[in-house]
């Protein structure tokens, strides 16, 4: 009620005199378009941060189904009723698969069911009515007992349950389809050993039916929903300070996330003790979403893949491991077998292991990162042997190369002048810092060289009190910053090649860092402002940008608005935007130079009443774009800007 009050109370706004506001003037040279804008300029990054990947875009229900945790029953509990007898241990001899080799034995008397309960990621969210695929390998080693498959809800109501039996004493998996009578985010999953005997269980496993595109074992189908409406021209993954690992035993290994989930090895995720005030000591990395299902992931929402490869260095954050440059050839190896993997033919090494996994086709990949987050002399040495071989084999690559995790400091600067003079492609530039900081460097990219490395904005977003603060919020003044900032990287979309902001998810009761673009509980997706923001700037991103000049701008105003413009040549509109970082409204003349006649189009603002509001999953939508027709009469009209606001003007034009 009060998101549909605030866009009532706007629209009466907008429709008020004119008079009354400042004179201020936008002029839009149509006429002469300058750079190209990259078709994949705005995109996502995806990291496996905030449990965005297990517990989030996978859709995997149950923790630890191989039992491979450090402590092999975290995530579980025993279930032993009091009139129970037996046992329940944590086994290693003849497994399932050696890649993944603990698994469990029951043993029971028959007394009563035995067995054990899952907790899920911070409990298991079912819907009333829908299918939930349980599977489970099992071996029978003595007596004929039944295996209780059940879900109970957060307050112990059984919400279904299904029976297996006839178990051999090889291996198997056994299925079975599950419909909860009710819906509950905080649902546990128990196996229950029912009548005497001893079996061997390994990889529990529940997932919706429904998940994206219905692929069995596949992503959760709102959280790829919500990443796909954003429209993201490309895909950066997996990303992030889990590419290098704080040492190098635990970086990241595409080859190990490819081919059959349960060959997969487990590898601690190194946000699971990152932060002393943040701990998770049950995040870990199943990689059930490896690099396959990343690819499919971007040809599904058709985003251009952005793969980041460790370099040989651990997190400098951490330990800083360095792998020496004489021992360098294994990472570099895996740089090529990797855009062999993506595109080669079925006939080469990799492109056939792609084809087996059932992705004849090639995946074009066109970009790849060259280290994360990396600085300093030791990145620039490794970079180099990267570049050559990789250069020398596939020139049709554009490598991202890394300046550190500053966007001024020392390191900054030294990376900038080494890879100048080494003529990188793409340099990666990234910035967490206070809203005033993008208010304040919206102008940034205006003075940089036109001949040299293009920009990768690659980690961005404002942090409403500090960089990793818990207080951060995704609130309505951090969005705005980041619009103003966007701005500027538009108008320099001959320098700013592309672009993303971080993190991408997190799980609102397992969080690490915040803010965050989408948020996410058991059930439900929470688009925040900024999400908002970067689906407005994506879904009008137009193919050439315009030269726009603001004009009457006094006092506050003329440091706290914020233009840019491109227009979409296959639509033939002219795409406007424009940021009112102030308090009070504005009511500019919007002149169009070049255009004979206007079309009606779309008039689109994000606005708040307050910068420090934020959405909620109470009230999701309080925070969203609002539209209304526009149809001026001529190419010089008025567009009113309420107060801290961004705003989107979409007219065809005839030129």
């Amino acid at each position: 009620m009060r998101a549909m009050k605030s866009s009532i109370a706007l629209l009466a706004f907008l429709a008020t005199g004119l008079a009354a506001f400042p004179a201020v003037s936008v002029k839009v040279d149509v006429g002469h378009p300058g750079a190209a804008v990259n078709p994949a300029m705005w995109g996502a990054f995806f990291e496996d941060i905030n449990f965005g990947a297990d517990g989030g875009l996978y859709a995997e229900l149950v923790k630890n189904r191989g039992f491979e945790f450090p402590e092999p029953l975290m995530g579980w509990a025993k279930m032993n009723p009091s009139l129970a007898r037996g046992d329940v241990s944590v086994r290693t001899d003849a497994p399932f698969n050696a890649a993944n080799p603990h698994y469990v034995r029951i043993q029971s008397e028959g007394t009563a069911p035995l067995g054990l309960s899952n907790e899920g990621f911070r409990g298991i969210g079912l819907r009333q009515g829908e299918s939930y695929e349980f599977s489970v390998r099992i071996r029978g080693v003595a007596g004929t007992p039944k295996l209780s498959v059940r879900l109970y809800g957060g307050d112990g109501t059984l919400l279904d349950s299904a029976e297996l039996k006839n178990f051999t004493h090889d291996w198997q998996q056994y299925t079975a389809t599950l419909q909860p009578g009710d819906t509950d985010p905080k649902s546990r999953l128990a196996v229950l050993l029912d009548g005497a005997g001893t079996v061997d269980l390994d990889f529990v496993s529940l997932f919706p039916a429904h998940t994206w595109k219905n692929r069995a074992g596949g992503l959760r189908a709102d959280l790829v929903q919500a990443l796909a409406d954003s429209h993201p021209g490309f895909l950066r993954f997996p990303g992030g300070c889990v590419v290098e690992g704080s040492v190098l035993a635990r970086r990241y290994q595409w080859k190990k996330t490819i081919g059959p989930v349960e060959e997969r090895p487990l590898l601690i995720n190194r946000w699971s003790y990152e932060f002393l005030h943040r701990p998770a000591p049950d995040y870990f990395q199943s990689f059930g979403l490896g690099f396959l299902e990343y690819f499919q992931l971007c040809e599904d929402i058709g985003a251009q893949p952005l793969p980041i490869l460790n370099c040989g260095m651990a997190c400098q954050f951490n330990s800083g491991e360095l792998c020496p440059l004489d021992a360098l050839e294994p990472y570099i190896q895996d740089a090529l077998d990797l855009i062999e993997f993506a595109n080669g033919p079925v006939t080469s090494e990799w492109g056939a292991k792609r084809a087996a996994l059932g992705h004849p086709a090639p995946f074009n990949l066109k970009l790849l990162g060259v280290g994360n987050e990396q600085w300093g002399p030791e990145y620039i040495a490794r970079y180099i042997r990267f570049a050559e071989a990789l250069k020398a084999k596939h020139p049709e690559i554009s490598l991202i190369s890394a300046a550190g995790p500053s966007p001024a400091d020392d390191n900054f600067k030294f990376a900038w002048e080494k890879l100048r003079a080494l003529h990188a492609d793409i340099i990666d530039e990234h910035c967490y810092d206070k809203p005033e900081w993008f208010l304040d460097h919206a102008h940034r990219y205006d003075a940089y060289d036109r001949n040299g490395p293009k920009v990768f904005m690659g980690e961005y977003a404002a942090q409403s009190v500090g960089v990793v603060s818990v207080k951060n919020r995704n609130d309505f003044g951090c969005a705005l910053a980041e619009a103003a900032f966007m701005t500027g990287l538009e108008r320099n979309a001959d320098v700013v090649r592309m672009a993303s902001y971080a993190p991408l998810f997190a799980h609102v009761d397992a969080w690490q860092w915040t803010p965050d673009l989408i948020w996410t509980d058991n059930l439900r997706t929470l688009p925040t402002p900024s999400y908002h923001v970067q689906s407005l700037f994506a879904r009008n991103r137009g193919d050439q940008v315009l030269p726009v000049t603001l004009g009457g701008l006094t006092g506050e105003a003329a440091k706290r608005v914020y233009a840019s413009s491109t227009f979409d040549t296959a639509t033939n509109e002219v795409i406007l935007k424009l940021v009112n970082a102030t308090a009070q409204p504005l009511t500019p003349t919007i002149d169009l130079t070049g255009t004979r006649e206007l079309k009606p189009g779309t008039l689109i603002v994000l606005h708040a009443d307050n910068l420090a509001e934020v959405n909620s999953f109470e009230a999701p939508n309080l925070i969203a774009p609002r539209e209304t027709p526009l149809a001026p009469t001529g190419p010089t009209f008025n567009v009113t800007l309420p107060a801290n606001s961004f705003t989107i003007v979409r007219l065809g034009v005839v030129r």
